[in-house]
């Protein structure tokens, strides 16, 4: 079952196999991740198939007349699909068959259930020693909610995340993206290659135990250290920067501009292409602690600056002088910026469109050879 020849011999991650018993995001975002750093990725399906394969519209049309949701094509890009019916004898033993032979095995049931199928760490690591097994739930192998389901938006309330997303007097808002599932998922990828580069050196697999909630706690970072230094929460501050002023969005004439000149010599230089030199010399404005004492009066000053500017030329003079700043983008912009285009972050396999993982090697290739596989494709 698995391949003979590595996908991509130039991949990084060539020869490497793994089982992904995993349906939804953050377990297929860390397969497909895998799958274009040119693992073999047999994904597990179980008859009904993974669930987002429904998740639409949008949906995405094959030629040959097959209908799948836009999500699932965003998780599952590079992968090979086995049905399989734990339930079913035969088809337990074929997938302990592959367990035995693969590097990894990912998952992300909730904790204990496959236990019941044999197919748990315990289990699996009598047959394959070697094995690095790793487990992505809502809140880990262990703890009071271990046997809890998780879910992103929960996870981004529990975390902190809301909390620190919206306008100071708003609702505590969600992120517009998956981030504790996709953040997840990057963190798992991580783990995966650092047990494998332990392997290396004990000769033995291991247990990865992966949790949503800790990814996203671990995502705080300096918002953290802000409470665990003062004891005080960190508040919503919409666009503005906790630590940094002036830095957040501004009027244009035609439109928004994102400006973030995050140091003393950056914001001289702003103030100068503003026509503002004479804000220099004034106390308040002359360290980045008394700006944010002053935000309020500052951020309107430079307001009534940037509004007698069109975007294009702010945007050029910023980028000739050095100052941190860009458009906010819709999404079907981002796809025609320049930059990303040079970069190749689209893709399209056999005419289905996706976001190509974001590494660059100055001697590998990503394994980009194959879209989303049909549900029981090779087997």
């Amino acid at each position: 079952m698995w391949l003979d020849q590595p996908r991509n011999p130039k991949a990084p991650l060539a020869g490497l196999k793994v089982l992904e018993l995993a349906r939804v995001l953050a377990g297929p975002w860390a397969g497909q991740i895998l799958a274009d750093l040119g693992a073999d990725v047999i994904k597990i399906e179980s008859p009904a198939g993974d669930g987002t394969r429904l998740w639409g519209p949008p949906w995405v049309e094959r030629e040959e007349g097959d209908r799948e949701a836009a999500y699932y094509h965003a998780a599952n890009r590079g992968k090979r699909s086995v049905v399989a019916d734990f339930k079913n004898a035969d088809d337990l033993r074929r997938v302990r068959e592959m367990a035995a032979g693969a590097d990894v095995v990912l998952e992300n049931f909730k904790t204990g259930t496959l236990a019941r199928y044999g197919l748990d760490f315990a289990s699996l690591e009598a047959l394959n020693p070697l094995l690095v097994y790793c487990s992505i739930t809502g809140f880990g192998q262990t703890g009071p909610r271990a046997r809890e389901a998780g879910y992103d938006f929960v996870i981004q309330a529990m975390s902190g995340f809301m909390a620190l997303t919206g306008e100071p007097a708003g609702q505590p808002m969600k992120m517009g993206i998956s981030i504790s599932d996709l953040t997840c998922g990057l963190y798992s990828v991580i783990g995966i290659q650092a047990a494998l580069a332990m392997r290396q050196r004990t000769g033995r697999g291991q247990h990865v135990d992966m949790a949503l909630l800790d990814c996203s706690v671990g995502l705080l970072a300096s918002q953290a250290t802000h409470y665990l230094t003062t004891g005080e929460n960190p508040p919503r501050m919409g666009n503005e920067h906790a630590q940094v002023s002036a830095y957040g969005v501004f009027p244009v004439a035609d439109g928004e501009v994102v400006l973030a000149p995050a140091n003393d010599g950056l914001f001289r230089k702003l103030l100068a292409l503003l026509g503002r030199e004479d804000l220099l010399g004034e106390e308040k404005f002359a360290s980045n602690e008394a700006r944010l004492a002053n935000r309020a009066e500052l951020d309107a000053m430079i307001a009534a600056e940037t509004r007698k500017w069109q975007l294009d030329e702010l945007l050029a003079d910023c980028a000739e002088d050095g100052i941190p700043a860009g458009r906010v983008n819709a999404i079907d912009a981002v796809f025609e910026d320049p930059q990303v285009r040079a970069r190749g972050m689209r893709i399209d396999l056999d005419g289905i469109p996706g976001v190509r993982s974001p590494f660059t090697f100055s001697e590998g290739e990503l394994a980009l050879d194959h879209p989303s596989p049909r549900k029981g494709e090779h087997g």
